[in-house]
């Protein structure tokens, strides 16, 4: 931590973001213009894969928000965060938080990351064990079905901003429900009135499920196929996040593309970072492991899928089996 502060990379990034923020919002107006004046065309489902684009950066720029890497004050990482994620994309601020929070303090915990428990996919082979339902049906063959359910999780997304609206731990229900409103009776609303229904229909489906498979694949190769652990493993934090992590390498494209988010061991060491600041402590942060021996796993993009969907296979073979508890 004090090599860390001494290279001052958890000071803010203002510049960064404001080039980031203009370039991404440019990019999101720019495209509505573009399909406000192309029309009625075919032409349009080339603009629903720029969307699904569009809308993971700025699910990203959500991300950093919610961590307070933009903002050091709360209060205007409150105020942006529903406006960026809720009315720009529909997806829940207050939701993304409790979920991603959780998801932090324990990451790959069966017990107490929501990220590995057991919905639809299955994440050890003790949880396939005592499977039932879906998730047994579909953990025979998850790791060949695990990308194109990921052409559903961007709906997904958005259902489970909604579905959280009645939870007691929603800080804006009202305020949050309300931009979720204005975002899908907009973005609904926009469609219907410029396109034909078979081309709404074709574009929605296009954009939705693009936007589902890029935010998998920016976030899946993080941690799926690492070690998971339970609520009696007793790890202390350092070997908490980095043992369950993957850093993925891939140059200023995959930075790019994942958000900053491809150097996912420094982020949840120093998850207040700025993102273009991780790369930046990758060295220090091996170093560190190499000098305790502690295992620090970094692949290549293809490799982090492979990895992910062995494991997810793998996990699967008691359903596969037969067995139960």
């Amino acid at each position: 931590m004090a090599d860390i502060r001494r290279a001052g990379l958890l000071d803010r990034r203002p510049l960064h973001y404001t080039v980031r923020l203009g370039i991404v919002f440019t990019l999101f107006i720019a495209g509505w213009v573009g399909f406000f004046l192309l029309g009625d065309s075919w032409w349009q489902l080339l603009l629903a894969v720029f969307f699904a684009f569009t809308f993971t950066q700025i699910a990203l720029v959500a991300h950093d928000l919610a961590h307070r890497q933009i903002f050091g004050r709360r209060r205007l990482s409150d105020l942006f965060g529903p406006l960026i994620g809720n009315l720009a994309i529909g997806l829940g601020y207050d939701w993304w938080m409790n979920k991603h929070t959780r998801h932090h303090a324990n990451p790959n915990n069966e017990d107490l990351d929501p990220d590995v428990s057991p919905d639809v996919l299955v994440w050890s082979q003790n949880q396939a064990r005592s499977s039932r339902g879906l998730a047994r049906f579909i953990g025979r063959r998850q790791a060949v079905l695990f990308y194109p359910l990921l052409l559903l999780e961007g709906l997904n997304l958005h259902a489970s901003g909604v579905r959280a609206l009645r939870q007691p731990w929603m800080k804006h229900p009202v305020l949050e429900g309300g931009l979720l409103f204005a975002h899908f009776v907009g973005y609904a609303g926009a469609l219907a009135w410029v396109l034909s229904p078979g081309q709404a229909l074709a574009f929605f489906a296009i954009h939705q499920g693009l936007f589902g498979v890029y935010m998998g694949c920016v976030f899946a190769p993080g941690h799926k196929g690492m070690a998971t652990f339970t609520a009696e493993s007793k790890l202390d934090f350092l070997r908490k996040q980095v043992l369950t992590t993957r850093n993925v390498r891939g140059g200023w494209f995959v930075d790019i593309a994942m958000g900053g988010l491809n150097y996912q061991i420094e982020h949840h060491l120093f998850p207040a970072m700025p993102t273009p600041n991780l790369r930046l402590a990758r060295p220090i942060v091996r170093a560190h492991c190499d000098e305790l021996g502690l295992p620090y796993h970094e692949t290549g993009f293809i490799a982090s899928h492979v990895e992910a969907m062995t494991h997810l296979h793998q996990a699967g073979a008691p359903i596969r089996a037969g067995e139960r508890v």
